[in-house]
């Protein structure tokens, strides 16, 4: 077969591992393997180059993206669709592996749906907010560097008896914020999907500085992780809580640190690696069995879709991947309210 590979949308640490296990796999199997530059709007621009297994050598530790990414505003379009089909047939492409997040897999449904290409995606976003998948590409690598990071403010913090408000990625999805901040010993983790207003934030906030600096106390220092999701920015919510600072914590600073994008970078974890390389080698798999317009779900304890040879990876409709991500993202997804439900139940573990 001749199969067609591009990353789109953000960067996720693993998404270089995925392209070197398809290329490996793919080459070793008999088949010839093209990588997409620039994600769709390379593709649209034809830039297109075969990877050879001398191009791919040496990848995996490597975070960002070999192919690179962008947004494509044309590739949407009905004009944009009918360039990016051509532009495979001109390839003689039978199937796109698609890396990416929600809207890249939505951008490869599209592409799909004359099936006159097969389709085939993985889902790659450090926000953990694609449906059905478990842990997407790119999570866990995120989620250790913002633990070590709070761990690094927590030394300064401890230092100068202060507090802090840490703003990390992750859109409309709280996932990186819970998980972060357990493995980190916050002493709160906001999140958008608690639907707390500005006024319920800075209670709830007042509350964790008065019990956490109480005299007699041995606590020194407070750590807030705080998702992005929640639009009170955290310099806002660090200007609140200082004006009360002299009733609530005498002595105590309360300063904020936005993350950003550092949360992208760096070289991938092993189980980011091993994640991008299971879901790769399985998505090769899958389209030489003549799979379409579908998704492959890491699930390490199964979940749903189709089971496949990897007792971890599933085999789901990207369209029921893109009605479940939106049941996530608008919190009525049952995997979303047992999050919040296990976050509220371990809540006495925080500010101790």
């Amino acid at each position: 077969m001749r199969m067609a590979v591009l990353t789109s949308g953000g960067d996720a640490p693993g998404m270089n591992a995925a392209i070197r296990t398809i290329a490996v796999a793919g080459i070793n199997r008999g088949h010839t393997i093209f990588g997409i530059r620039r994600g769709y709007q390379g593709l649209l621009e034809g830039d297109v180059t075969e990877l050879r297994l001398a191009d791919i050598e040496g990848i995996t530790h490597v975070g960002g993206t070999i192919l690179g990414s962008s947004r494509s505003a044309e590739f949407p379009t009905p004009e944009g669709q009918a360039r990016a089909k051509a532009r495979l047939r001109d390839l003689d492409v039978q199937a796109l592996l698609v890396i990416g997040g929600n809207g890249s897999l939505a951008g490869a449904h599209l592409l799909g749906e004359d099936r006159s290409i097969q389709v085939i995606g993985l889902p790659a976003s450090i926000d953990n907010d694609i449906g059905h998948s478990g842990l997407s590409i790119g999570v866990d690598t995120a989620c250790n560097t913002i633990v070590e990071a709070c761990d690094r403010i927590s030394d300064t913090a401890r230092a100068h008896r202060r507090a802090f408000v840490v703003e990390v990625m992750g859109r409309r999805c709280g996932f990186l914020a819970m998980r972060a901040g357990l493995a980190a010993e916050a002493d709160a983790i906001l999140y958008g999907e608690s639907g707390l207003d500005e006024d319920a934030l800075v209670a709830q906030l007042r509350e964790v500085l008065r019990r956490a600096f109480a005299p007699g106390s041995h606590k020194r220092r407070v750590l807030i992780v705080k998702s992005e999701g929640v639009t009170v920015p955290a310099a806002r919510l660090v200007k609140r809580l200082s004006e009360h600072l002299v009733t609530d914590a005498p002595g105590v600073d309360v300063r904020e640190t936005v993350l950003g994008h550092v949360v992208r970078g760096g070289n991938p974890s092993a189980l980011d690696r091993v994640i991008g390389q299971r879901l790769a080698y399985a998505s090769v798999i899958a389209a030489e069995a003549g799979a379409h317009d579908i998704m492959l779900g890491w699930e390490v304890q199964g979940g749903f879709g189709a089971e496949t040879a990897d007792p971890s990876v599933r085999v789901i409709p990207l369209a029921e991947v893109l009605a479940e991500t939106e049941r996530q993202l608008d919190g009525t997804s049952p995997i979303v309210k047992k999050r919040m439900e296990l976050l509220r139940q371990v809540e006495h573990l925080l500010a101790l």
